[in-house]
């Protein structure tokens, strides 16, 4: 009997997370990520990844966001994914879930640089990404980005590295007015919550009112589903797993990178 409350508890939970979801989303962010607080702007925010998936797999609740609200977002991923040597099909695949997330061809950019190939224990040269980096900042007039925190989510070292050229440019660059902001990294139990981790996004957000956070939800999850099939070579049973009870299809927890 103990075991059938905690069930009806949790599926209650569930459905009622994903009724916050799709009625409604926390007032304060959708008045401050990204405005000033004045008359609004349009912004060119970068998402900067390291792999063809990385976009649709962890990024799409601030990718509808921030497209519903008029934003201009541009993609740099930083390698074809090649590890298994399929680099030009991963290529094809993220250009096609671009399309599903409303971002243009031409606003994606994927690179294939032998320094820069996918793979556990391929150490990417901090250097290179920022500069890659900025040269998308100059070319787009970029004022924006987001990109992996330190562990990257899944603790991929390609992800690290993609955080560490990050930080890299804003510490060579500290003059420039450059927002940058990371997607927190979660607990294995929060990773796997699904929508019920909006509420312990909030929780995390109110207990340390000291750090600049934003926790912005997916106001159209089937749309990170849609994107994410579009993967086609990456879409097997664990990532249909992971995208239907990940966090991060329901919710990104965004960090201001000092």
């Amino acid at each position: 009997m103990a075991w059938l409350i905690i069930i009806v508890s949790l599926i209650v939970l569930w459905v009622a997370s994903l009724c916050k979801i799709f009625h409604g989303s926390f007032s304060a962010t959708k008045a401050t990520f990204l405005n000033d607080g004045r008359v609004f702007r349009t912004r060119n925010v970068l998402l900067v990844i390291a792999h063809p998936d990385d976009e649709s797999m962890f990024f799409t609740p601030a990718i509808n966001y921030l497209i519903s609200r008029g934003h201009n977002i541009y993609i740099l991923c930083l390698s074809t994914g090649n590890a298994d040597g399929m680099g030009n099909i991963r290529k094809e695949e993220l250009f096609l879930a671009s399309a599903i997330l409303k971002i243009p061809h031409q606003q994606v950019k994927i690179l294939d640089h032998p320094d820069l190939q996918d793979g556990f224990g391929k150490v990417w040269d901090w250097n290179l990404v920022a500069r890659f980096i900025e040269d998308e900042i100059c070319a787009h007039a970029i004022d924006s980005i987001i990109t992996f925190d330190d562990y990257g989510v899944s603790g991929h070292c390609n992800h690290r590295d993609v955080h560490r050229g990050v930080q890299k440019l804003l510490h060579d660059f500290s003059e420039r007015h450059l927002e940058a902001w990371e997607l927190v990294s979660t607990s294995i139990f929060r990773k796997y919550s699904g929508p019920v981790d909006i509420w312990l996004s909030k929780l995390f957000h109110w207990s340390f009112p000291s750090i600049q956070l934003h926790c912005l939800l997916n106001e159209d999850p089937s749309k990170t589903y849609a994107a994410m099939a579009q993967h086609r070579s990456q879409w097997v049973w664990f990532r249909k797993l992971f995208v239907s009870f990940s966090s991060y299809s329901y919710v990104n927890t965004l960090k201001r990178i000092q």
